[in-house]
């Protein structure tokens, strides 16, 4: 067996980046074994079994030499089993079984089975712009999700045998040969389904229009959750910078990427179960959370108080940075979560609070334990609150359909246009009530207003958020007193 040396270009993912990683392979005399260095954790140790079998499966011939596989740089921890191919075709490579040339200006990513086949890891979107950014070609199994449009080269290997006659090229995703993911002709959901809940769609129109937090309030079967899952129905479908980080996140997560890149944006809803890591991001290896999936999307909690105290306040500075930052003892990861905040709680534990048709059985002791599971801070930092109450059952029977989700989009379009206009032509540093542009009137009905409320700062300035938004909704240059009074009345509404 012939003695040598190789490199090839391979990569970890840290957060939702690529970094450049290096696998080394020496053979040298002694018992013969692979041995790897360079901080693997388990999964990457393990891949010593998994090329031996794939090695022998596609008629290869097994090293009868010690070979040593350096993951360099070797003081960053290496993750997961992309690095089973770029181990295999350097050891190939080394031991003469393969031309020096064949990996050159390749980054190579990929696990490997037992019988030789190269299997698609999470993050391919990830490791595409890595290669786009070096000038390299991606080489992964055929079947990886890449990111449609991506200009970089790509070649994709169904088995490591595939090697012996050089690595087959593949036509970059979106090009001739390749088709587009088909469009939808409409949405699956609707808000013309939804029945008598006019004020809860006005609510919807309004945080859409704004991306405002929202929470809605009231008994089982109200028809919040109906009124949460089409919200994104009536978004703006995602731009291209939009989709592209969206793209990034769900792909180092392991998620399908084939809504996201038809424009639809995320809509997640994670059960009330879920921990801090799985709501904000961690584990080992580390990865991104609920909020994060929901990044340019919509993230709804329902049973908003059944969470966990400890995942709600963990929120609280995702919620306002737009950002989550995980610290480990191996460095920092910084994960996107620009996401809109959609949540639905009872009112109380048995839920019927205030409901005319069924009498409470809770305790006052009860439910304001329950409601404060919530939180004020987190409160604070959602703008709209509404009491969904439940729907007339003669109207739901005859089927009454009220506006549709695109009559609905066609107003939030042109008020996240007229916002657009207006937002280019401020110089950005008007605080949130001078920027919402009051009249006289309305800065007087708002100043007795938050006198009589006891509005703190921050709540003042949401309510002036909200207040431009109904405005723009509206087509109002400057906020009226109609517009404070609807957004103080969202505002103030409780659970009680």
């Amino acid at each position: 067996m012939a003695r040598g040396s190789a490199g090839i270009e391979a990569a970890e993912l840290r957060g939702v980046e690529a970094l450049r990683v290096t696998v080394e392979v020496s053979t040298s005399g002694g018992i013969p074994g692979i041995d790897i260095v360079g901080m693997p954790d388990s999964a990457v140790l393990e891949a010593r079994s998994r090329v031996r079998c794939a090695l022998r499966s596609c008629g290869f011939d097994l090293p009868r030499a010690r070979v040593t596989v350096n993951l360099a740089p070797s003081e960053m921890r290496k993750t997961g089993t992309g690095f089973d191919l770029p181990i295999a075709t350097a050891i190939l490579v080394a031991t003469g079984q393969l031309p020096r040339r064949l990996a050159d200006g390749c980054l190579m990513v990929g696990e490997l089975g037992l019988d030789g086949s190269v299997c698609p890891v999470r993050g391919g979107v990830a490791y595409a712009r890595l290669a786009q950014d070096r000038g390299l070609s991606l080489v992964t199994s055929a079947h990886a999700e890449v990111s449609p449009g991506w200009p970089g080269e790509t070649h994709g290997l169904v088995t490591l045998g595939q090697l012996k006659g050089g690595i087959p090229a593949l036509p970059p995703v979106g090009a001739s040969g390749a088709a587009p993911p088909p469009a939808p002709t409409r949405p699956a959901l609707d808000y013309a389904d939804v029945v008598d809940q006019d004020l809860a769609k006005r609510a919807m129109t309004i945080a859409a229009a704004g991306r405002h937090g929202v929470l809605m309030v009231g008994p089982p079967g109200a028809g919040k959750t109906m009124l949460a899952r089409r919200l994104p129905t009536i978004l703006p479908p995602l731009g291209e910078k939009e989709a592209d980080e969206a793209l990034l996140i769900h792909s180092v997560a392991g998620e399908p990427i084939d809504r996201i890149a038809r424009g639809e944006r995320p809509f997640r809803a994670p059960h009330h179960s879920i921990s801090v890591g799985g709501l904000v991001g961690g584990g080992r290896p580390v990865r991104p959370g609920e909020v994060s999936l929901a990044d340019k999307g919509v993230l709804f909690l329902d049973e908003l108080p059944e969470f966990g105290r400890g995942a709600l306040q963990a929120m609280r500075q995702p919620l306002e940075d737009g950002e989550v930052r995980i610290v480990r003892v191996d460095g920092v990861y910084a994960f996107p979560c620009d996401f809109q905040l959609v949540a639905a709680a009872n009112p109380c534990p048995c839920g019927h609070l205030g409901d005319p048709d069924a009498e409470c059985a809770c305790t006052p002791a009860r439910v304001a334990a329950y409601q404060g599971r919530i939180g004020g801070p987190l409160m604070d930092r959602i703008d709209v609150v509404v009491d969904v109450a439940r729907p007339s059952g003669r109207k739901v029977i005859r089927e009454q359909r009220g506006m549709s989700s695109a009559e609905m989009a066609a107003l939030v379009g042109q008020a996240r246009e007229r916002a657009a206009r207006r937002e280019r032509s401020d110089d950005g540093r008007a605080g949130p009530v001078a920027a919402a542009l009051l009249d006289l009137g309305a800065q007087r009905t708002f100043e007795g207003l938050a006198d009589r409320l006891r509005l703190g700062g921050r709540a003042i300035a949401r309510v002036a958020r909200v207040a431009r938004t109904i405005a723009d909704l509206a087509g109002h240059d400057r906020v009226t007193s109609d517009d404070i009074v609807e957004a103080v009345g969202f505002r103030s509404r409780s659970m009680e």
